[in-house]
């Protein structure tokens, strides 16, 4: 029997971040929940701030952030991870804080907290995870579900007559002066993916240089939800998602950079 040898001289080049624990995940197959915890690991490695950094979690899918994130972590009341955030920076300035929120958290109860937060420049970064429904209590339609969007709620589609329109929180947040960095990033391809970390890593240095607020909106699928399975609900979100809500910066930091130094 020929024996295999195994190379020693190899490079190392892709492992679990240190700050992601190995807690097995309770996400539904395909979620895009875990790729966010992954990158906010990451980022958190790379700026090397673990044992100063604090993540609040509120209600629904993003409650558990705290069995997979390596950091001191908080859990809010529904929609309000804004103003438990803004306790814990203020008391504690040293503080690296975040705020992991989905949309029908973010975007319908906790409105009122995260647009005061974002107006008063506080200093903390929020991640936004935007999957178009409310995915812990069973898929119904949430702020964000799109024109005609079939859900449990809504089950011949979003009509917009009587439930309005999506609401765009990156363009909202993104015009109020006490935001320093505001993004809409997505979690359906690689390329999409490496954008996703830079952002994030941006929206943490924002708020860490004490430039304000800075949130990432991360375009994310529920293919439980969706009815589709994992590759086609990634598609899904490519050719609908993006085209109603666009990717980019609503807010830049480096426009916001130069006018705190007076340029």
């Amino acid at each position: 029997m020929a024996t295999v040898e195994i190379p020693t001289d190899f490079e190392l080049v892709y492992k679990r971040p240190e700050r992601l624990t190995e807690a097995y995940t309770h996400y539904c197959p395909g979620c895009t929940h875990g790729v966010a915890h992954r990158l906010i690991a990451e980022v958190l490695d790379e700026l090397g701030v673990r044992e100063r950094t604090v993540g609040i979690a509120p209600v629904g899918c993003a409650v558990l952030a705290y069995d997979y994130i390596n950091v001191d972590m908080a859990e809010a009341a529904h929609g309000r991870a804004p103003a438990m955030a803004t306790g814990i920076k203020r008391v504690s300035p040293d503080k690296v804080v975040f705020t992991y929120q989905g949309d029908g958290d973010l975007a319908a109860i906790g409105t009122a907290e995260i647009v005061h937060a974002a107006n008063r420049g506080e200093l903390f970064t929020t991640i936004f995870v935007n999957n178009a429904v409310y995915g812990m209590t069973g898929g119904q339609m949430a702020p964000t579900t799109l024109p005609a969007q079939v859900t449990t709620s809504s089950p011949t589609g979003r009509d917009v007559e009587t439930a309005g329109f999506p609401i765009r929180m990156a363009e909202l947040l993104g015009i109020l002066p006490g935001a320093a960095y505001v993004t809409r990033q997505a979690l359906f391809d690689v390329p999409g993916i490496r954008k996703a970390k830079k952002a994030i890593k941006l929206a943490f240095q924002a708020h860490m240089e004490g430039l304000g607020f800075s949130m990432v909106e991360l375009l994310s699928t529920c293919n439980i939800n969706w009815h589709m399975q994992p590759a086609e609900a990634m598609e899904w979100g490519k050719e609908h998602m993006v085209a109603y809500y666009p990717l980019g910066d609503t807010k830049m930091i480096d426009a916001v950079r130069a006018i705190r130094e007076g340029k």
